[in-house]
């Protein structure tokens, strides 16, 4: 039986070789977590897909008994990041979704793109004034971090600070440090977010409906508008929408130019045929996707799988990384392909927990590589591919990297 150790550096650096393996022989497979549990790992596209969709896959911590009682030595019974409709199932989620599902439109977000757009030619302006420019700090984290940011209603001399508490929030909790870093990003994020919302409460105004609210956080906290979220579930949420809304356009820049500087015959390719980029994006969702592994679920009841039964009370990885590049689903999966013509990745998740911030998403990615591309006519890696450092964490669920250094030529 293949040995997988989900924390080491060789492994993070390059996990498809090791996922290819799993969905051959073991495609269903246990391994050891953190702090001593146990974690089974779905690697198949069908099985994973079907698995997004089961309701025998709870988001509730409660449902595993051992993995609980970490969770609440960690950083509280409900995770790091509270009570949210991420850690929720029907029907608390299906509310919880409901009330903010209007922010996250198609057309909401689009209006965002002159925004989007604005902020995306400033950082890339200072970013051709220097030869040499880290992406992460440079790009893919200012971008995203702002519109959500804007979005809530966070001033923006506080962005940095959610930065910082993000990255104490996702610190691996195998080690009493990271317990720690765990626990007080969590702390100043609840100060932080409670007094915000409390100051904003003081100042809505109740004769204007949701859609005519100057941000979410307003919006959210209208008197007398039906259905609300109480003061549990509103800190969560708002937590899951600044940690998910930007981490995961960060990874998906920054891992999308990788991807490209890598293949040189695809970077052309784009720049001969811009009207690509929407292919683009999802290919890039799809060959290095910025999530590894779906958010932890657990079984309520015994499931069988490929022959391999979970029991019920176990803690469960959905591999979207390994689901991705299963040759079962996608022609020469390990080939980035911007022409792919059939291209259902699972990036964004599948079933109710289906990404609610695709659509913020795709814009942020469309007008970040449309911009560099259109500013910079040649784009180097500053490093080698073996140097570049793959973020790894606890039971990190995230793909990315802590820094991406490029060389730019105008």
């Amino acid at each position: 039986m293949t040995a997988v150790d989900l924390f080491s550096k060789s492994f993070q650096a390059d996990p498809y070789p090791a996922y290819a393996t799993l969905r051959e022989e073991s495609p269903v497979h246990h391994v050891q977590g953190p702090m001593g549990s146990d974690i089974w790992l779905i690697t198949r596209y069908d099985d994973a897909r079907a698995a997004l969709a089961d309701p025998r896959f709870s988001k509730d911590p409660k449902r595993a008994p051992e993995w609980a009682k970490m969770m609440a030595a960690g950083v509280g019974d409900e995770g790091p990041l509270g009570a949210n409709m991420l850690n929720s199932d029907p029907p608390d989620h299906t509310r919880q979704r409901r009330l903010i599902s209007m922010a996250f439109t198609r057309r909401r977000i689009e209006r965002l793109r002159p925004r989007i757009q604005e902020i995306t030619d400033g950082l890339v302006a200072a970013m051709a004034e220097q030869k040499e420019v880290d992406l992460v700090a440079a790009l893919s984290y200012p971008l995203p971090i702002t519109v959500i940011c804007e979005l809530l209603g966070i001033p923006g001399e506080d962005r940095d600070e959610f930065g910082r508490w993000t990255r104490m929030l996702l610190a691996s909790p195998m080690t009493p440090e990271g317990v720690q870093s765990r626990r007080e990003g969590n702390q100043h994020m609840d100060r932080y977010l409670t007094d915000l919302v409390a100051t904003l409460r003081a100042e809505v105004n109740p004769d204007l409906d949701y859609d005519a609210q100057p941000n979410l956080i307003s919006a959210l906290v209208v008197p007398g508008k039906g259905d609300q979220l109480n003061e549990r579930e509103l800190l969560g949420m708002l937590k899951l929408l600044l940690v998910a809304g930007h981490e995961t356009t960060v990874n998906l820049i920054s891992n999308g130019t990788v991807a490209l500087l890598l293949h040189p015959d695809q970077f052309r390719l784009l720049r001969e045929r811009p009207e690509l980029m929407p292919n683009a994006i999802d290919e890039f969702l799809r060959y290095n996707g910025p999530i590894e592994r779906v958010p932890m679920r657990f079984t309520t009841e015994d499931v069988e799988i490929a022959g391999t039964t979970i029991p019920a009370g176990s803690a469960v990885n959905i591999v979207l990384a390994a689901a991705d590049h299963d040759p079962s689903r996608f022609d020469d999966p390990d080939r980035l392909d911007i022409t792919r013509a059939q291209n259902p990745h699972l990036a964004f998740g599948h079933g109710v927990h289906f990404c609610i911030g695709a659509p913020l998403a795709r814009v942020e990615g469309d007008v970040a590589f449309s911009t560099m591309l259109a500013r910079f006519p040649k784009i180097e890696l500053a490093c080698r591919p073996e140097e570049l450092a793959w973020q790894i964490g606890g039971p990190n669920i995230m793909r990315g990297l802590a820094s991406l250094p490029l060389v730019l030529h105008t």
